[in-house]
C-alpha cells in the first residue's frame, strides 16, 4: 500500500451527570501519511463547549498492562480536572443545558471533516478497535461513504491470536516521541512542528501518531513486530507467576 494513508482517533466521554449511553467528542484527530515522501500531517478537531465531560484512561505498567482505568471529570473548555464522583446526577432540566451547549458541535465536526476531506487525497483509514470512532463521526455529519475503514486491532488479532491494547503494541514497537519526531524500533519520522505541538499525553493526536507507528511497524516489518510481540506475551506471562 504506497497510497496516503489517513489514521482517525478520538476522544469522548459521557457528560458529567447525564446518560451513560450518550457521548460528546471532545477531540478529533485526523494524521494522514504519505507513505512515498514519509511526510505527516496532523489536523485536529477540539470540542471548547463549556461542558464537563467523564474522561477514562488506563494507568499502565512497564509492559503496558492495565493496572488502573481512571475515570476523572474534564471541562473541554478549560482543561481542568477534578475527582470523578459516581453518586453525581444532573436533574432534567440541568442536563438540558448542557446538551444546548452542545448543540453546534455537530455543524463544526461536519465542517471538520468536509474541509480535510477534500484537503487530503487518501482512500484508506485505519483506526485502533474504531466502531464507536467511526459511528460517533458520521452521527457529527462525517460522510465516510467513499473511503475503506480498516481496523488494524482486528488484523493485529487474526495475525497473533491476542488482543492487544495500544498501549501493549506501543511497548511492542519501542514507540518513542521526543517533541519533534516519531521513532519505533524501525522507523523515524521527522514532524512538522506544527503537527509535533498537537501531541500532547493523553490527546487524541497521540493515539493517531502511536497508530501510525504501529501500522508501519506492522506492515513493513511484520517479522520483527510478530517476534517482539511474542517476547511482550512472554514477559507479560512471567510477571502473572510472580
Amino acid at each position: 500500500m504506497n497510497r496516503n494513508i489517513a489514521f482517525l482517533e478520538l476522544k469522548y466521554g459521557n457528560i458529567y451527570g447525564g446518560y451513560p449511553n450518550f457521548y460528546a467528542i471532545k477531540e478529533i484527530c485526523l494524521l494522514v501519511f504519505e507513505p512515498h515522501t514519509n511526510r505527516v500531517f496532523m489536523e485536529t478537531f477540539t470540542n471548547t463547549s463549556d461542558v464537563d465531560m467523564v474522561s477514562v484512561y488506563s494507568r499502565v505498567d512497564e509492559l503496558g498492562n492495565t493496572k488502573e482505568r481512571v475515570r476523572e471529570v474534564v471541562n473541554m473548555r478549560t482543561n481542568r480536572t477534578r475527582p470523578f464522583d459516581e453518586e453525581y446526577h444532573l436533574g432534567e432540566q440541568d442536563l438540558d443545558h448542557e446538551f444546548a451547549k452542545l448543540r453546534n458541535t455537530k455543524r463544526y465536526i461536519k465542517g471538520f471533516f468536509m474541509k480535510n476531506l477534500r484537503k487530503y487525497r487518501f482512500q484508506d483509514i485505519v483506526t485502533f478497535d474504531g466502531r464507536r470512532d467511526v459511528f460517533l463521526c458520521e452521527k457529527g455529519g462525517a460522510d465516510f461513504r467513499r473511503y475503506y475503514i480498516h481496523d488494524l486491532q482486528k488484523e493485529i488479532t487474526k495475525e497473533t491470536n491476542y488482543l492487544f491494547s495500544l498501549n501493549k503494541l506501543s511497548k511492542v514497537i519501542g514507540f518513542d516521541f521526543d517533541g519533534g519526531n516519531l521513532r519505533s524500533n524501525n522507523l523515524m519520522y521527522r514532524l512538522h512542528p506544527i503537527a509535533a505541538n498537537q501531541i500532547y499525553p493523553k490527546s487524541a493526536a497521540l493515539d493517531a501518531a502511536r497508530l501510525l507507528m504501529v501500522h508501519e511497524e506492522f506492515r513493513n516489518h511484520k517479522d520483527d513486530f510478530l517476534m517482539k510481540a511474542a517476547l511482550l506475551l512472554n514477559k507479560i506471562e512471567v510477571s502473572k507467576k510472580v
